[in-house]
């Protein structure tokens, strides 16, 4: 026989180091994305120093960080659940920091893509680890906007790379070879992965400062104790609740394939199409990605707050359905157009949009299951939702350019038909988790109202 324990309202004071922990780990996951992003600008002075072809290239980017970033996600998703949550993401900062440092004395294509796999590994321990955190930070009415600003880091970090790291390389880029301390002579690329690695240690010292979080939502036995949950039984609470938790991540994988399908493809988009330099469009879609991606994710995540305090259970599903609409709406026109400056109007609305779910899904997955079960359900719906939308989001505009429409002056009308493919997708999958989702959040809730009910249950 097993109950579910709730804790008390958190003190103001409790609250605002909450607010704390939120900041710190903002700072982390936008830290974790500079640093995976920043290959992608180094792409020439590496290919030439190296000897490198694209496929190798490609590989560095894509397989090198993705298969071992969701691969090893699981087992510290399970870490996350009966470990220390703290110390698991100050281990893994450091990690990420210190193989994005080591990526400067790269020598060869295999000590650099080894270097990237750390990378991987490293940043994998974060949001399984955070996302619990957080959710014991903050009560169910207020978790949607507090992982919404926490995973503000998905906008902060691209935007930042585009804007800050085309600075850093064209300021390195103007420089001859540096001599520094330890590293000897290195080439101004490999200046700028140090600039950029190490001050991750520093983040990672300012997360190990934080205070673990008291576990809520703990699955107990009829003796009062907290039960041990396996990870065979961590795996069937996410089976029992598959109905609703399938749908949103596949979803969550069309949502994401825009994502990627953006960053990849847009800046081409405008240096093709409106012969653009790389510096005014990293310029302009760096800022535009700044302001209304983040914008989205707060309102997103507030409107889901409102929603759920108003007893609607289905309130981040809610969130969801619109994100859809409005992604649909908003991006598949903006690159039909032929003057740049309406596509740039239009992609401020389709940023706010795609922002708007990301906190909410996250937080509708974490509040459908127990304490113990939460860090492997995270890793899991991350492992669905990177796999699918790293592979398909750069992947479906490339093939619709080659073998649809033949031209890679028609990259617009691939992005359009990727966006109009995967707004439909996200309306249809949202749709089908509405209802199941409601029922599971209802059960949760009373569980840990009446422990004699769930024991009664169980």
């Amino acid at each position: 026989m097993e109950h579910l324990s709730r804790t008390a309202a958190p003190e103001p004071a409790a609250h605002r180091y909450s607010w704390y922990i939120v900041l710190v780990l903002m700072v982390c996951f936008t830290c974790s994305f500079i640093d995976r992003q920043i290959l992608s600008l180094l792409v020439g002075p590496i290919k030439a120093d190296l000897h490198l072809s694209d496929t190798q290239f490609g590989l560095l980017q894509g397989f090198a960080f993705a298969v071992f970033y969701t691969l090893v996600g699981i087992p510290l998703g399970r870490w996350a659940d009966v470990g220390n949550r703290r110390t698991m993401i100050a281990i893994g900062t450091a990690v990420w920091s210190v193989m994005t440092t080591l990526s400067a004395v790269a020598r060869s294509f295999p000590s650099l893509f080894l270097a990237r796999i750390g990378v991987g590994i490293g940043e994998a321990t974060l949001s399984p680890a955070a996302f619990s955190m957080l959710s014991d930070s903050f009560s169910r009415e207020r978790l949607s906007k507090a992982i919404s600003v926490y995973t503000m880091g998905i906008f902060i970090g691209p935007g930042l790379a585009l804007i800050i790291g085309g600075m850093v390389v064209q300021a390195t880029s103007s420089m001859g070879d540096v001599t520094l301390p330890l590293f000897g002579t290195i080439a101004p690329w490999r200046l700028t992965f140090l600039i950029v690695g190490l001050p991750g240690l520093l983040i990672a010292l300012w997360v190990w400062s934080l205070r673990e979080p008291l576990r809520k939502s703990l699955l107990r036995g009829a003796d009062g104790e907290v039960s041990k949950v396996s990870f065979r039984e961590a795996t069937q609470q996410i089976g029992s609740r598959w109905a609703s938790f399938i749908p949103l991540a596949l979803g969550m994988v069309f949502q994401s394939m825009v994502v990627f399908a953006f960053t990849a493809w847009a800046p081409a988009y405008f240096q093709r199409v409106h012969h653009w330099s790389p510096q005014l469009t990293g310029q302009w879609l760096g800022i535009i990605i700044l302001t209304f991606g983040c914008l989205g994710m707060y309102v997103g995540g507030s409107l889901a707050d409102h929603w759920r305090r108003r007893g609607h259970a289905d309130s981040g599903i809610r969130v969801l359905l619109i994100s859809a609409i409005g992604v649909g709406l908003c991006f598949v026109p903006a690159f039909l157009l032929k003057d740049p400056v309406w596509t740039l109007i239009l992609l401020a609305p389709a940023l706010f949009f795609e922002g708007m779910p990301i906190g909410s899904a996250f937080a509708s997955v974490q509040l459908i299951f127990p304490n113990q079960a939460r860090g492997a359900a995270a890793a899991l719906f991350m492992f669905i939702l990177n796999l699918g939308g790293i592979s398909l989001g750069p992947l479906l505009p490339a093939l619709f350019t080659d073998r649809l429409f033949k031209s890679e002056l028609r990259i617009g009308e691939s992005l359009s038909l990727t966006m109009a493919i995967a707004s439909v997708s996200m309306l249809v999958l949202f749709t089908l988790a509405r209802a199941p989702y409601r029922r599971h959040y209802h059960d949760l809730e009373a569980r840990l109202a009446d422990p004699a009910a769930s024991s009664a249950h169980s």
